[in-house]
């Protein structure tokens, strides 16, 4: 199975940034979509953002102008620069990544997390 290591995780202070990684043990391009979600105690997971095999992008409303995604298939990354931090982006966030057949998912990897936490 594929394993996805997330990174870049660590304390800033409101209005900073961070840039977050996640490395696969293999090619990013074989995956249709990879994304990050995030998970505060108690709260279901919500998603952050994705990126298609072929570059497409799409933002929660929450982090929209603020979060950027994106990857580098030469080194099997996929980041996310995360500006203009707010208290309410304190969370774990996970990365994820899916392979599909039509609609039907048969696979999705999540990675162990990394923790963001923003101080007012």
């Amino acid at each position: 199975q594929v394993q996805l290591v997330e990174s870049g995780g660590g304390l800033v202070q409101a209005g900073g940034s961070l840039r977050l990684s996640c490395a696969a043990s293999g090619s990013i391009f074989s995956f249709n979509d990879m994304g990050w979600y995030r998970q505060a105690p108690g709260k279901q997971r919500e998603f952050v953002a994705t990126i298609t095999s072929g570059g497409t992008t799409n933002y929660a409303d929450s982090v929209k102008g603020r979060f950027t995604i994106s990857k580098d298939n030469t080194k099997n990354t996929v980041y996310l620069q995360m500006n203009s931090l707010k208290p309410e982006d304190k969370d774990v966030y996970y990365c994820n990544a899916n392979k599909y057949s039509g609609i039907f998912k048969y696979l999705e990897v999540w990675g162990q997390g990394t923790r963001v936490t923003v101080s007012s």
